[in-house]
Parts: structure tokens; sequence; C-alpha cells
């Protein structure tokens, strides 16, 4: 992890910089004696972790992490014990260190902000995964367009094309209901007939042998049916 110090103590900064030392997964870039010149340092390099001491002349630390538009993880450094309720408004901060600050609870600060990092990847990873799957791209005239998977609420088999209805926009598309519905998740989409796969969280109505989905009234076959009925919150 890359950080910087950042305390108008001279002393308080060779502490920090000598407990991280003895982390090899710490790299400390710079320290600096007041919040201005880190500012511009973080406009040209990139910090994972921020050791920030609270008072400071003229800018306080938290004066700092309110000027910097995307604050990285932040540890509190400082003799005061009165401002952990107001630090830990900001979803930045990790830990509140009071000085002087021991071995172990330096590395406990440091565990702390490591946890962070961990969960901050997973959920980036879990969203990323989460669109990915929501995400269908069609050809339409040597162009890859994006469809939001959950606004489909039909699809539609004309020969060689089929018809991909969404809630905002319809597309056609040179394929088949076969390689479509494979490519959708089967808990949202189900095949009615051999021209037809309905979004049945969009199903409006049914009557007799057909559904409506927004203004289109779909006909359901006799062997499909009864897979249909099964998905339905029958009353």
């Amino acid at each position: 992890m890359n950080c910087i110090i950042i305390d108008d103590e001279a002393t308080a900064r060779a502490i920090i910089n000598q407990l991280c030392s003895f982390d090899k997964e710490l790299k400390v870039l710079e320290e600096f004696p007041n919040a201005i010149q880190a500012i511009k340092f973080l406009n040209q390099n990139d910090v994972d972790l921020i050791f920030l001491d609270i008072h400071m002349p003229d800018f306080t630390g938290f004066d700092f992490i309110q000027t910097i538009k995307n604050p990285p993880k932040i540890v509190l450094t400082t003799s005061d014990k009165n401002f952990a309720l107001e630090a830990f408004e900001y979803d930045c901060i990790v830990d509140y260190m009071v000085k002087p600050i021991t071995p172990a609870r330096f590395e406990k600060a440091i565990l702390k902000a490591k946890n962070a990092t961990i969960k901050e990847e997973e959920t980036s990873q879990s969203t990323k995964e989460v669109s990915q799957e929501n995400d269908l791209y069609v050809n339409i005239d040597r162009r890859l367009i994006k469809i939001d998977i959950p606004s489909i609420y039909l699809v539609e088999a004309k020969g060689d094309y089929i018809t991909v209805k969404t809630d905002s926009k319809n597309y056609i598309v040179h394929s088949t209901l076969k390689k479509i519905e494979e490519k959708l998740p089967d808990d949202l989409f189900l095949k009615i007939h051999r021209s037809y796969i309905i979004n049945t969280k969009k199903i409006i109505d049914i009557e007799d042998n057909s559904v409506l989905i927004a203004k289109d009234v779909i006909p359901v076959s006799r062997s499909n049916r009864p897979e249909l009925m099964k998905r339905l919150n029958l009353l």
C-alpha cells in the first residue's frame, strides 16, 4: 500500500514512518508538515493510505478531507480523543489512533485498512460481475449494442431474425431464438411458444392461451403452459 504521512510534528512523522517500515506491504512515498503540500502531491500521485493528523495550524485534517474529491483510506492520528465521533462520519476514515501510538495499536489500524481494501475490491468485482450478467450485446449494422437484460420483455422470432423488445426500444437482430435463449437467465425468461420468449416478470395479464406483455398479446403453446403456470405466484 502506498502511503503518505501528514503531520506538523517532525517527531510524529518519524515515529509513523518507522512503524510503517516494519510492514513490508507499506511503502511511505512522502511526508508532509501540512495538508496543502499533500493536496498538490495527491493531484499527481496514487496513494492508498494516508496517516493524517487532525490538529494542524491553518488547515486541519478535517479541512483536508473535505477538500479532496476522492480521498483514499485515512487513518487519523491525534492527541485528542474528542473527535472520534466526528471522524467516523467520513467513509474514507478506517481508524482513529490517539498519540502516543504503540506498535500494537498501529498494527490494528493497518489491519483495518487492509481489510477495508479487500472488502472494497470484492464489492467492486461483485458489482462488475452483476453488471456483466445483466448485459447482452447484439450485433446491428456492424455495431455491438449493449442491452440491459432485465429491460427485455419479449423476444420474437421471424425467419432468420429475432426482434428483441425492451422497455425503451426494439432491436432486430440476425439470430435464432435458440441462440438468444441460451444467453438469457432461466429464472427470468421463459419460452412460451416456438416463436416467443417472454420476461415472466413483465406479465400483465393471462387469459386462456395468451399472455399480455406491455401492449403485445402473445400465444402460449399447450406444451409450454404448464411451465408458465409453475412460474406464477398463484393465490
